[in-house]
């Protein structure tokens, strides 16, 4: 049994000292809220490349980028361009970090707007293979700059379907950019079984597990991400995503059992209970702090391009 084969995890002694170094993948921004919640949320390009330098700088090997609209940082943009300003940016600040864009982009976008990223050829993007009612609040934002004068709600259906993801799928490989399969409960492994049956994902296979999303989704408990771990194919490597309050206790759990794990603004926007984060890199410290702890190795970006089956020669953007 190999050593990394999540399935058997229970059935064989726990050193983390023996798991794979810690990959730290880092969520910057978001697609929906802003700095109505969390002053020190970046938004505008140079904002998020300057705290994913920062992130970079505690420990993150992977950023995931969510763009906004230059005049309406309230609104996520799918301009690719905007994409690539990002990517730019972030590049010169981080020579090798792997850089992901988000395929998903914001939940009332439409599916070709969700795809848009793909041509800015990040190292990754991710794509949900989910699909079920949101409700979302989006709070007011006192500046005009920012374009809300009062709260909404939004009741929107949240994923993709199979066809919509097999083009996604077909999208990606044209631009040469690997998937982060992101999926929400163990129903969407339906949705993941098609895409391998078509040809359409190579191994080794990167999943985020994306858990405490309200309205649908796994529950973010030990046993639910032990119950997700039992539906990998061969071949996998798992990130987990804890949303809100339950994060912590959640990629702790995580660190523990080998899987890897996302933090950052777009998940949770504070540290602790009532605390703010005061940025992403504190976000970042706070799990390699608990890797520390836990005795867990954290990965360099040469050793998470070597997990992740990624090219060494990082990918630039001009």
């Amino acid at each position: 049994m190999s050593e990394f084969d999540f399935r058997g995890i229970t059935r064989r002694k726990m050193n983390t000292a023996k798991l794979q170094p810690l990959i730290i993948t880092c969520a910057i921004t978001g697609a929906n809220q802003g700095k109505e919640t969390n002053p020190n949320l970046p938004e505008l390009p140079e904002e998020q490349a300057q705290s994913m330098y920062e992130a970079y700088q505690a420990g993150a090997t992977m950023v995931h980028v969510h763009a906004r609209q230059p005049d309406n940082p309230a609104q996520p943009s799918t301009d690719p361009e905007d994409y690539k300003k990002i990517n730019h940016l972030i590049r010169e600040k981080c020579p090798d970090l792997i850089i992901g864009n988000t395929g998903g982009g914001g939940a009332t976008l439409t599916f070709e707007q969700k795809c848009a990223a793909a041509s800015a050829r990040p190292e990754m993007m991710s794509i949900d293979l989910a699909c079920w009612p949101l409700l979302l609040h989006y709070k007011k934002r006192e500046s005009p700059l920012f374009g809300r004068d009062e709260d909404v709600y939004i009741n929107t259906v949240f994923g993709i379907s199979h066809a919509e993801a097999e083009q996604t799928m077909e999208y990606m490989n044209q631009y040469d950019v690997r998937p982060a399969i992101e999926v929400y409960d163990t129903a969407n492994f339906e949705m993941v079984q098609n895409l391998l049956d078509k040809g359409l994902l190579t191994p080794p296979y990167w999943f985020d597990f994306v858990m405490g999303v309200g309205g649908g989704g796994s529950y973010p408990t030990p046993y639910h991400l032990m119950t997700m771990l039992e539906y990998l194919p061969e071949n996998s490597l798992v990130s987990v995503i804890g949303v809100g309050a339950s994060q912590w206790p959640l990629l702790a759990t995580a660190i523990a059992m080998g899987c890897h794990v996302r933090v950052g603004m777009e998940d949770n926007i504070y540290i602790e209970k009532g605390k703010l984060a005061s940025s992403n890199a504190e976000l970042v410290q706070k799990a390699v702090d608990i890797a520390t702890i836990l005795g867990r190795p954290i990965a360099t970006p040469s050793q998470a391009r070597e997990i992740m089956g990624l090219p060494q020669e990082p990918r630039q953007y001009s």
